[in-house]
């Protein structure tokens, strides 16, 4: 039996404004989601302390794009989003919407 041919995969090297706008979308729409939606009540300091977290990353990316510096922005609003999806994930966030978090 031949065995099959594996393709490569496409090396993806470069972070350029369509994937930032896909990223900057998806997080924001999770950070407005998140502040409009109902906490974990027991745990208000732990969800108040990581919906900051990810508003502090979430500036920084938007910072760091300003500047021209798409690493640092691609990696800050990727932070964001992972206080976003662990405090989803813990329960400190009650959201339900598995295109933006990975909590479901």
């Amino acid at each position: 039996m031949a065995e099959a041919k594996k393709e490569k995969p496409k090396k993806v090297d470069v972070i350029c404004d369509r994937r930032l706008d896909k990223y900057f979308d998806v997080t924001s729409r999770a950070l407005q989601m998140v502040k409009e939606g109902e906490k974990d009540a027991e745990h208000a300091k732990e969800a108040a302390d990581f919906l900051d977290m990810a508003e502090r990353y979430f500036s920084d990316a938007k910072h760091f794009r300003e500047q021209g510096n798409y690493v640092l922005a691609f990696a800050a609003v990727n932070y964001a989003h992972a206080f976003l999806d662990a405090g989803a994930r813990i329960g400190l966030f009650k959201v339900k919407d598995s295109e933006l978090f990975a909590a479901e």
